[in-house]
């Protein structure tokens, strides 16, 4: 298994990870096991998927069998929109660690560059996006990104994580958290795959010790399931696409594997699921392999700058708007 040094730290973080996003609660507990004995380190979070007991459960789980240390175990997490004020981002840590069962985290992400409105965790949790819960539009509020990253920083002094990170982040709001940054962003995690290569904020990110965790490494399908998108006219399906499944003929691997190798071989760590004994097993099975430069090639030549998960189409909030 392959590790990125994250920075300013030292410590490694698993290149391969699992994803808890739409994973459901009852099942959460039998993956992470499944998960672990398949090879995964890295376990990521977040208090927005509502699941967070039920994978500490889990690790209670495979620590208590003794598969893993928790040394060897590394546990993402993400702060959510309603707890971007520095009086909240500590609250909501505490919450994700009392559910998840741990000390500390490895890593704290702060989830999307947008505030909204304040909603007190007795009240609502996970809040979503919207404080009454239903919408249709979030009551932004208007907190500097700085206030909520030097938050960040003292939990790092405190002891209660490990590394600081970023997600959903455009280049431009990067540069300026590294400019006052005292602990620097270990990680930003951004949706990454041949239809949204991201070249240039991949670049920049590693460039300046920022590692890339990759998530939605399939484009479309997380989304399709829950009706975000269609395949139709504007694309095809990155597991369906012809060009993935002649690269998979080349190598003789699945989509999911040329998928998210294809992550890998740019320096970046994957999160993929999968409620599949199968596929837990198989989407592990990256590290033997290796695409070519003309497949690399093939595959960036899909970028359409697509992204499926942006808060402009469900929000009306253009983070990554020109």
């Amino acid at each position: 298994m392959e590790n990125i040094e994250l920075k300013p730290s030292g410590q490694l973080m698993p290149t391969l990870g699992f994803g808890f996003w739409k994973v459901p609660n009852p099942m959460c507990k039998d993956i992470v096991v499944k998960a672990v004995k398949a090879g995964y380190r890295l376990l990521d979070c977040a208090s927005d998927y509502g699941n967070e007991a039920e994978v500490g459960d889990g690790i209670k789980a495979v620590l208590d069998q003794g598969l893993i240390t928790r040394k060897d175990l590394f546990v993402t997490s993400k702060l959510w929109c309603t707890h971007h004020r520095k009086e909240h981002v500590k609250v909501a840590l505490k919450r994700t660690l009392a559910d998840l069962g741990l000390d500390y985290l490895d890593l704290y992400i702060i989830h999307f560059p947008i505030c909204v409105k304040y909603v007190p965790i007795e009240e609502r949790y996970p809040p979503g996006f919207y404080y009454d819960g239903v919408g249709p539009k979030p009551i932004i509020d208007p907190v500097p990104y700085q206030e909520t990253w030097q938050a960040m920083e003292e939990l790092v002094d405190e002891g209660l994580v490990k590394n600081i990170g970023v997600s959903n982040m455009a280049a431009a709001l990067l540069m300026d958290v590294l400019s006052y940054a005292r602990i620097k962003p270990a990680v930003l995690q951004i949706e990454l795959h041949p239809y949204c290569t991201r070249n240039q904020l991949v670049r920049f990110a590693q460039e300046n010790d920022v590692a890339i965790t990759a998530y939605s490494s399939f484009g479309d399908a997380s989304y399709q399931s829950i009706g975000m998108v269609k395949e139709g006219k504007d694309f095809v399906s990155l597991l369906n696409h012809n060009t993935v499944l002649n690269i998979c003929d080349q190598v003789e691997r699945t989509p999911a594997q040329v998928l998210l190798r294809w992550a890998v071989q740019r320096g970046c760590a994957v999160i993929p699921k999968s409620a599949s004994d199968q596929r837990i097993v198989s989407n592990a099975q990256l590290f033997d392999f290796n695409l070519s430069e003309s497949q690399m090639d093939s595959l960036n030549d899909l970028n359409i700058n697509l992204h499926f998960n942006d808060p402009d189409k469900y929000l009306g909030y253009p983070i990554f708007g020109n």
